[in-house]
């Protein structure tokens, strides 16, 4: 707060209020000073004429009220516990004049003389819980003022204010006295502040009205001559013609375009004057009749003068009514356009019809007032008004928006009813725009996260799947080469045997041969154990020796074609074995290899058994032999 080095009430004083916005005319700027409306506060700040009072206002209110804070102060500061000063500064435009601040400049007080009203609201005071007391109890004054000190505690920062309320007799003697802090008001004050802002536009443009007339007082067209009638049994005077030619020229003039204060008194004065016309041409011709038989002609003069005056009353008194109902239809319906208006060029600021409806009670704000100053101050105000909270809507829409194009740029399909959700408060929109940007997030991680999961199974299936390709092609590539390999060794031990028989045939050949050269002695001679064995026959079964004593001979199976795949276990052989077992390593000594694995079984092929039996039998028959011998 600057502070301003001047005295109330002095001239200097009287121009730098002139020149800002005041506390002290802030509730009439509101449109809730109980006196003083806001159309004649603009006028007033447009002319730079300050208000007057009248000697009686001087000197019966507004001399005492000082009077009376003067004598209250030691009060105040008994009740605070500081010293007060006058102060008056300003805070950019506006300014407050205070009737005391404390050293500190953090409390403030406010001094009004005691009435009925105050007297009211301190009685509502005592209603309300008295814990919350201190602190709400100054909400319970007239709005007026706290309008006031709502913008001294703005202007100067302060804390709180003490409203007092005091009563003194003429001789200075205190009859009663009531304190009350006033906390500051956040809601009061942004309306307060946006208020001045409507009102320095309003003003900015204000056309002051022509200048004010006296108050209207109705006057009737023109004041008809007596009417004068004598007659004793005939009309012996009169002037009756003269009479109702001026009566029905008068009331052919009278003004039925009905636009000012000045022409509803003029015709509501006539509408009387009309009434009072009929009156006394009924009593005129009431005396006549009192003196002579019925005149024709006289009453028919006179009832048509008397039926004109009615008609014309009638006719006027409907058209006030009719007119009054229009003017007031007039006036709402250009505050209503007015507002429209403005809602419009708000919708075109902020670049689409984002505004909502502005509730302006033009008709309720105007029940009651019945001159045309009142009603359009009425309008004016309530307009007014309207436009402020428009304004401050207008505002946080374009808050909003901003925050919207700041904070959800890239996700704009979010927010479909952007209409509505400007409207919200802007801390209610932030959080509004992060939450659903926060949960669209969330959701955009949750499907990347689900194909992401999606996709590893996938693959996964896919290793799986190649993997028992590979496994199955890995299997058929080895019954293949067990196949060839077994192939290639029944071809080779096909071979061999070729071979032996070719070669016992070719020893049997070279033996007849000895025989057929040396003969049978010379054989004999050789070999005198085999005489009477035959060497060979024609027919040679098998080049494999003869078993030694006690051993069978177990013919091997001729080779069959492998299984598909490898489905004897190890267990399972040893089942069939019955009476002893035989491990993998058994096997592989006797040539068979394991050929998969079924985790921990060891897996053969079920075509390789009756040769594992053979192979096993040969064993047997070898350890026999060797132990025969």
């Amino acid at each position: 707060m600057q502070t301003v080095n001047l005295i109330q009430g002095t001239p200097e004083w009287l121009a730098y209020r002139r020149d800002h916005f005041n506390a002290s005319d802030a509730p009439a700027m509101m449109g809730v000073h109980p006196t003083v409306t806001r159309n004649q506060l603009l006028q007033e700040l447009h002319t730079g004429i300050s208000r007057e009072f009248s000697d009686y206002v001087q000197e019966n209110v507004i001399d005492p009220g000082h009077h009376f804070e003067e004598l209250c102060r030691p009060l105040a500061e008994k009740f605070m516990g500081k010293r007060l000063y006058r102060v008056i500064g300003s805070l950019g435009k506006q300014s407050a004049s205070y009737d005391g601040l404390d050293l500190l400049e953090t409390e403030g007080w406010e001094h009004k003389r005691l009435n009925e009203v105050l007297r009211a609201a301190f009685a509502d005071m005592e209603t309300i819980a008295p814990e919350h007391r201190e602190q709400a109890a100054g909400r319970c004054l007239p709005i007026y003022h706290r309008v006031q000190m709502e913008q001294q505690a703005h202007v100067g920062d302060l804390k709180r204010v003490l409203f007092s309320a005091s009563d003194w007799d003429a001789n200075d003697n205190l009859l009663e006295v009531k304190h009350v802090w006033y906390y500051p008001d956040p809601d009061l004050r942004a309306k307060i502040m946006a208020g001045w802002d409507q009102f320095d536009a309003d003003l900015a443009t204000y056309v002051p009205p022509a200048p004010a007339e006296p108050k209207p007082i109705g006057r009737t067209p023109e004041n008809l001559p007596a009417l004068r009638i004598e007659v004793t049994g005939m009309v012996t005077a009169s002037n009756l013609a003269e009479y109702r030619d001026h009566a029905l020229a008068v009331l052919g003039d009278i003004n039925r375009d009905l636009k000012t204060d000045q022409d509803f008194a003029t015709a509501e004065a006539t509408v009387k004057w009309c009434g009072d016309v009929e009156s006394r041409l009924e009593a005129a011709k009431q005396h006549a009749l009192s003196q002579t038989a019925s005149i024709d002609e006289l009453f028919r003069t006179v009832d048509e003068i008397s039926a004109e005056a009615r008609r014309v009353r009638l006719e006027l008194d409907k058209l006030v009514k009719a007119r009054k109902d229009q003017i007031r239809i007039e006036m709402v319906q250009t505050g209503q356009k007015a507002l429209a208006d403005h809602i419009a060029a708000l919708n075109a600021s902020l670049g689409k019809p984002y505004m909502p409806q502005v509730a302006a009670d033009f008709a309720g704000a105007i029940k009651g007032k019945r001159t045309i100053d009142s009603l359009r101050n009425a309008i004016d105000t309530t307009l007014a008004q309207a436009k402020i909270e428009a304004d401050a809507i207008g505002r946080r829409i374009s808050t909003n928006l901003n925050t919207l194009r700041d904070l959800a740029a890239d996700h704009k399909a979010l927010f479909p009813d952007t209409a509505q959700i400007v409207l919200k408060q802007t801390e209610d929109l932030t959080s509004l725009v992060k939450t659903r940007i926060a949960e669209h997030q969330a959701e955009i991680a949750r499907q990347v996260q689900a194909e992401r999961e999606a996709q590893e199974r996938r693959e996964a299936a896919a290793r799986a799947e190649a993997e028992r390709k590979a496994e199955a092609e890995r299997v058929r590539a080895e019954q293949q080469a067990a196949a060839e390999q077994a192939r290639q060794e029944a071809e080779a031990s096909a071979a061999a045997l070729r071979q032996a028989e070719a070669e016992e045939r070719a020893a049997v050949a070279a033996a007849v041969q000895v025989v057929e050269n040396n003969g049978p002695d010379s054989l004999a001679s050789h070999f005198p154990a085999n005489v009477g064995t035959p060497v060979f026959t024609d027919e040679v079964t098998s080049a494999a020796p003869a078993p030694a004593a006690n051993v069978v001979p177990l013919a091997r199976p001729a080779p069959v074609a492998t299984s598909a795949a490898p489905t004897l276990r190890l267990g399972e052989i040893n089942t069939r074995l019955g009476v002893f077992n035989i491990t993998a390593d058994g096997l592989r000594a006797l040539g068979f290899e394991i050929v998969a694995k079924d985790r921990a079984a060891c897996l053969y092929r079920e075509s390789d058994w009756p040769h594992m039996l053979a192979a096993m039998v040969e064993h047997l028959q070898s350890v026999q032999a060797k132990q025969a011998a």
